[in-house]
């Protein structure tokens, strides 16, 4: 089962895991219109990949992330965030599905709406 985390818990989560990484996969439409998260301003690595395909696993493997790290990953609202994490998870990796995404949904606020640092 992937773990789950809110926005809100990005803070202290971060706290306890300092050896996590940030893997946006929306769309660049999205990060456009939207706006991107800026990790950096939370002492975290961000990745802009999309996961568009099946050829995401290979995509991100590109990026030559170490396994050891934990993959904190977002989408809009979680949908897209909770497959990636399930694809990557089946590759080997600990991910962390950021349920409440980038916008939010229902009362889950989202990155944008909780004021996390964006660009």
């Amino acid at each position: 089962m992937i773990e789950e985390i809110s926005t809100k818990e990005i803070s202290e989560y971060l706290k306890k895991n300092s050896n996590s990484i940030l893997v946006d996969v929306r769309r660049e439409e999205e990060w456009n219109n939207d706006g991107k998260p800026d990790g950096d301003k939370l002492g975290i690595k961000t990745y802009f990949l999309t996961i568009v395909d099946d050829n995401f696993s290979e995509e991100f493997k590109k990026l030559n992330i170490s396994k050891d790290k934990k993959i904190l990953i977002m989408c809009a609202a979680g949908a897209r965030s909770q497959v990636a994490s399930e694809l990557l998870t089946f590759e080997g990796y600990t991910c962390v599905n950021v349920y409440d995404g980038f916008l939010g949904h229902g009362n889950d606020g989202g990155w944008k709406r909780n004021k996390l640092p964006i660009k």
